[in-house]
C-alpha cells in the first residue's frame, strides 16, 4: 500500500507536473517575477471562477485578513467578533491592528460561529463580524448578513479553508464562499484545496471603492510609483506562485469532488460506530454527501469522538503509519496571547468540549480505497478493543 500522507502534495503534483513546469518556465523566461502577467491572468481567472468583481492577490492568507480590515478603515478599539474555535491567524490580525477581538462559541454540528452567541456579543463598539468557514463548510451567512445589516456591521469572511464551496440561500440562489460578505480573504498555503508551492493569499470583494483601496494597501499604499496615498504594506503574490495556482484552478472542482468522495467513504465506514460522529452538512446538501454535493469541500475531515481516549487513538494511528491531526487542541480564549478577563468558561461550552473530542483524518485528492479501508478499519478495531 502506498504510504499514507495527511496531505499528498507529491501525488497531486505528479498528475499536473507538465502543466506546472511549463507555466513556471514561462515566468522564469520572461523574468516578470512580481506583478507580472501571470499574476493578472490568475486574478482574472479566479474572478471568473468565483463570480466576484474583484480578486486582489497578496502574499498569504493572514495578510489577506489584515488588509481586508485595513481597507474597511477599522480603528483601534473597534470590536470585531469571531469564532473561538479556529486557527489563531483570524484573531491575530485583529490584535495586530489594535482592534478588540471578541471571541464567541461555535455550533456543535458544523463547528462554525454560533448565531445566538454572536447576537449576544454585539455592543455599541462592534464594527465587524469575521465568520470562519471552518474545515470547508460555510457559516450561516444568511443569518450573519441579517445581523450585520441590522447593526450596520461589516462582514469579513475567513475563507482560508473553503474555497470552491457554494452557499445556498433560502430562496435557492447560490454564491461562492468568500464572495458573500463585504470582503473575503483566503489562503493559498500549499495544503489548502487550492494551494501554491509557497505562501500566497487573496482578497475578494464586489465593492469597487474597497477594491481600489485594497489594491493600494497591498503595494505600499501606491497607485502610482513613489506616490503613497494610503498607509500600506508589502504583500504581493509572486508570479511563480500565480503560475502554479493558475495551473491548478481548472482542476479545483475535481479536487473538491475527490475530497467529497473520500469523505463519503469515511462516513460509510463509520456509520455503525455510535461513538464516532462524522461531519454534518448544514447548508443545501441535506444530511448526506451526494454526487452533486457542493456545500462542503472537506479541507479537513474531522470526527468527534464520544467516550474514546483520543490521545491513545492518536498514538495508535501513528504507530500504524497513519497521520492525523487535532484541529484545534486549545481554544483561542485560553491562548496566552489572547486571554482576557471578559471571557468566562461558561461562554464556551461547545468549544471547550470540541477541543477534547475532535480528530482529523488524512484528507486530500490522492486518497485511494485501500488507504481509506486501512485507516477506518484500524480506528474501528481500536474502538472495539
Amino acid at each position: 500500500m502506498k504510504k499514507i500522507q495527511m496531505v499528498d502534495l507529491k501525488g497531486q503534483y505528479n498528475d499536473i507536473k507538465d502543466v506546472v513546469s511549463t507555466s513556471i518556465d514561462n515566468v522564469i523566461e520572461n523574468t516578470a517575477f512580481i506583478n507580472g502577467p501571470k499574476v493578472h491572468e490568475f486574478q482574472k481567472n479566479l474572478e471568473n471562477y468565483l463570480g466576484v468583481k474583484h480578486v486582489i492577490p497578496c502574499a498569504n492568507g493572514t495578510d489577506a485578513l489584515q488588509i481586508a480590515m485595513m481597507g474597511l478603515g477599522l480603528k483601534p478599539g473597534d470590536e470585531v467578533i469571531t469564532a473561538d474555535f479556529t486557527f489563531a491567524a483570524t484573531v491575530e490580525v485583529i490584535a495586530l491592528l489594535n482592534l478588540t477581538p471578541v471571541l464567541v462559541d461555535v455550533n456543535e454540528d458544523d463547528f462554525n460561529i454560533d448565531i445566538e452567541a454572536l447576537k449576544k456579543a454585539i455592543t455599541p463598539k462592534t464594527k465587524a463580524i469575521v465568520p470562519v468557514h471552518l474545515f470547508g463548510q460555510c457559516a450561516n451567512m444568511e443569518a450573519i448578513l441579517e445581523i450585520a445589516k441590522a447593526h450596520n456591521l461589516y462582514v469579513i469572511e475567513d475563507n482560508a479553508q473553503a474555497i470552491g464551496t457554494n452557499y445556498t440561500f433560502k430562496d435557492g440562489t447560490k454564491a461562492k464562499a468568500g464572495t458573500i460578505g463585504d470582503v473575503g480573504a483566503t489562503s493559498f498555503f500549499p495544503s489548502k484545496n487550492l494551494g501554491a508551492y509557497g505562501d500566497g493569499g487573496a482578497i475578494f470583494t464586489n465593492d469597487d471603492d474597497l477594491a481600489h483601496t485594497i489594491r493600494g494597501i497591498v503595494n505600499h499604499g501606491m497607485y502610482k510609483r513613489y506616490h503613497h496615498d494610503v498607509v500600506g504594506v508589502n504583500s504581493r503574490l509572486d508570479s511563480i506562485q500565480a503560475a502554479v495556482l493558475d495551473a491548478k484552478l481548472p482542476k479545483l472542482d475535481s479536487y473538491n469532488k475527490a475530497r467529497q468522495s473520500a469523505a463519503k467513504k469515511y462516513n460509510k465506514a463509520f456509520e455503525a460506530i455510535e461513538n464516532i460522529i462524522t461531519p454534518e452538512l448544514t447548508n443545501g446538501c441535506g444530511e448526506n454527501i451526494c454526487d452533486t454535493c457542493d456545500c462542503h469541500v472537506f479541507h479537513q475531515y474531522t470526527l468527534k469522538l464520544k467516550n474514546i481516549d483520543r490521545d491513545a487513538l492518536v498514538k495508535h494511528l501513528n504507530e500504524k503509519g497513519i497521520p492525523c491531526g487535532v484541529y484545534y487542541p486549545i481554544p483561542l480564549h485560553l491562548q496566552k496571547a489572547y486571554a482576557d478577563d471578559r471571557y468566562k468558561e461558561s461562554d464556551f461550552p461547545v468549544t471547550n468540549q470540541l477541543v477534547k473530542e475532535v480528530i482529523s483524518l488524512p484528507m486530500h485528492t490522492e486518497l485511494n480505497d485501500e488507504q481509506i479501508e486501512f485507516i477506518t478499519s484500524t480506528i474501528i478495531k481500536f474502538i472495539n478493543g
